[in-house]
């Protein structure tokens, strides 16, 4: 492995930015708490470890492109993490997509993909970036903690009637500084 660059995806590299899902461990859960005007959480670790995979995206550059920001995470010239923003109106800029190969996990290169949306973020007049992790991606959401986000909202409904009932969104925030 070289060393790891993180450069946004332009039209000549389109095609990096459907870079497969793989597996990731289930294995806890993250309840948030809001009490007081302040969002707390703690952790359930499950019984069994499970994994899960999003399907696969078919991302169209070109139909994207206008209010969408792509950043990849390069080893050499092959793509193995991907970060998507979504220009908001309000004064976050979304985290649409954010995903790394598996082989590639635990380098910090999706923290270095966080670093640059949040430059991104400033430059462009952005508060900072927001995002949502299902409550059963404990990995995730722990990861957005340590990186820097905050909890500002739960989704307890967004599920009902799917076959992903059961699950709950939660909303984190960073503020670029």
């Amino acid at each position: 492995m070289s060393e790891i660059v993180i450069r946004y995806i332009e039209r000549e590299r389109a095609s990096d930015i459907n870079i497969k899902n793989e597996p990731f461990k289930l294995f806890g859960r993250m309840l948030p708490c809001y009490q007081d005007g302040r969002w707390s959480f703690t952790t359930v670790e499950n019984e069994k470890i499970g994994w899960d995979i999003f399907p696969d995206e078919n991302y169209d550059y070109e139909k994207m492109k206008q209010d969408h920001i792509f950043i990849g995470a390069y080893d050499g010239s092959a793509c193995i993490g991907l970060a998507i923003l979504q220009k908001q109106w309000h004064k976050y800029i979304y985290l649409y997509d954010l995903k790394v190969n598996r082989s590639y996990r635990g380098g910090h290169i999706a923290t270095k993909m966080i670093d640059t949306a949040c430059a991104y973020a400033k430059e462009q007049g952005y508060r900072g970036v927001w995002t949502i992790g299902q409550d059963n991606n404990l990995a995730a959401c722990l990861f957005y903690v340590k990186n820097g986000f905050r909890i500002g909202g739960l989704d307890t409904n967004i599920y009902i009637g799917t076959s992903q009932e059961g699950k709950a969104d939660i909303y984190f925030y960073k503020d670029a500084k």
